[in-house]
């Protein structure tokens, strides 16, 4: 389980360097692709193929299905982390979360997400007081 915020910075190169704590479950494989809200998704390789099955018993007949899949999928990119445990950020993926220099990467449960940092801090400040307003339940009887 990812849980926590990291700033990193982008090197010269478009490379990400994943904190320390999270490279192990990433040595299998890292598969990047676009999010919501215009944010980065980062997947282990085995929680991205789970993903894909949910989404592959959708019916070929659902337009949204469809339209959901091709975005996800087809902006997806996988790589293995190299030693240091640098991922390279694709060209189509900075421009759809307008990553700059510096970012924020955030742990969320079975994923990453990537921003850029303005873009999160704008974010965070919104949500911290929705969230500290919210008084119905999210996911019936969870939360």
């Amino acid at each position: 389980m990812f849980l926590g915020t990291f700033s990193p910075r982008l090197d010269e190169k478009n490379r990400l360097i994943l904190p320390a704590k999270w490279r192990p479950s990433f040595e299998s494989g890292i598969v990047l692709t676009r999010g919501q809200e215009r944010c980065v998704f980062a997947f282990p390789r085995a929680a991205f193929e789970s993903v894909v099955d949910e989404l592959s018993g959708a019916p070929l007949t659902n337009k949204d299905a469809r339209e959901y899949s091709r975005m996800l999928l087809a902006g997806a990119q996988d790589e293995v982390p190299d030693k240091q445990g640098r991922i390279t950020v694709a060209p189509l993926l900075r421009e759809y979360a307008g990553l700059t220099r510096d970012l924020a990467v955030l742990g969320v449960g079975r994923r990453l997400e990537i921003w850029d940092a303005a873009t999160w801090q704008g974010l965070q400040a919104a949500g911290e007081q929705a969230f500290a307003e919210r008084d119905t339940e999210i996911v019936p009887g969870v939360l």
